[in-house]
């Protein structure tokens, strides 16, 4: 399965990640999410200073607004998109 950054606040998003069979990476740095297929943050300080450094080459979604199923949906397609 896949290796996912999540992170710390979204501990429901992880276990749902983790029921799924994917291996679930806490997002505590940003070299924290070298090696994911996927990412997923709170967006609550997304980007806030305009800073453009990329950790990895996978996806990133913003689970701000949406349920934990939600999210796992998202990440499920864009998984399925690689």
């Amino acid at each position: 399965m896949a290796r996912i950054g999540v992170e710390e606040s979204l501990t429901d998003v992880q276990q749902q990640l983790q029921e799924f069979g994917h291996e679930v990476v806490t997002l505590r740095q940003q070299q924290d999410a070298e090696g994911c297929d996927c990412c997923v943050i709170t967006g609550q300080d997304e980007n806030m200073m305009n800073i453009q450094q990329t950790a990895m080459e996978g996806s990133v979604i913003n689970a701000h607004g949406f349920s934990s199923n939600e999210v796992c949906s998202q990440v499920e397609e864009k998984l399925n998109q690689k």
